[in-house]
């Protein structure tokens, strides 16, 4: 099975955010949004709650990111990054993380 189809739910999100336009590193150099700074937020807690350590993110996300999430914005690595190693780590399965993105979705459309 390819990463693409593994992770067929993180690959989606490609649909929904837009492919990466910018190749420079001047594409991080931005003030970041508020989901950005929650999602900072977020794997500091999986890192001192020991699920994911930081350091070991910084390397998935370097490896993923030039490879299986390449296409995807320079910002959204993080979160790829974490979603795709907790599904290796059998913290939730695909079917999960795409049930939450479709509640997530449909919140979203309400308010």
């Amino acid at each position: 099975m390819t990463e693409a189809r593994r992770y067929g739910v993180l690959h989606e999100t490609l649909d929904d955010i837009g492919e990466r336009t910018d190749v420079s590193l001047r594409c991080i150099e931005h003030e970041p949004e508020v989901w950005e700074s929650r999602m900072q937020v977020t794997c500091e807690c999986l890192s001192e709650g020991g699920a994911l350590d930081n350091l070991e993110r910084r390397h998935l996300e370097d490896r993923l990111g030039e490879t299986v999430y390449a296409r995807f914005p320079v910002q959204t690595r993080s979160a790829l990054t974490v979603a795709h190693t907790l599904m290796d780590r059998g913290f939730f399965d695909e079917e999960e993380l795409r049930s939450k993105m479709d509640q997530v979705r449909e919140k979203m459309t309400v308010d």
